[in-house]
């Protein structure tokens, strides 16, 4: 089993975006849409303390009317943030994506983040994993290893 280090290595974007918790729900949206990701990571002081996601925004913003120009990302984000280390393994992340209902994790070392692995990664590296584990166990059948 993979770990969240080697995750990220393969990941073809490795550059991690952040918002800061008092910047604008609208400037955080912004950023998700140049960028084409779902979520960020909320610094304050340098440190991780939340994630802001479009799903924070649809929730929290939207359906209860409040402005994204008025908003701070402190406001809507989730937090604390639940994240994780480089050495844990695939299958560790995706049974606490499982458990809390969550979709991105930050990837911290001594506190500084160091990435963001996302469900989708997760998911598209257990299936390469099974899809290597097929050809292994199609081989020894054929008796070609």
């Amino acid at each position: 089993m993979k770990t969240v280090a080697q995750v990220i290595q393969t990941k073809q974007i490795k550059q991690v975006h952040t918002v800061d918790a008092e910047d604008t729900v609208l400037n955080a949206l912004r950023q998700m849409a140049e960028h084409n990701i779902g979520a960020l990571p909320v610094t304050e002081n340098g440190k991780v303390i939340g994630v802001i996601s479009e799903r924070d925004y649809a929730r929290k913003c939207v359906l209860k009317g409040r402005a994204s120009v008025g908003t701070l990302v402190r406001e809507i984000m989730s937090s604390p943030a639940i994240s994780v280390n480089s050495k844990m393994s695939v299958q560790e992340c995706l049974s606490l994506i499982t458990d809390r209902h969550l979709r991105h994790l930050p990837v911290l070392e001594d506190g500084q983040l160091v990435g963001l692995v996302s469900i989708g990664d997760l998911v598209k590296e257990t299936i390469a994993e099974q899809e290597e584990l097929i050809r292994q166990l199609e081989q020894y059948i054929r008796g070609e290893v």
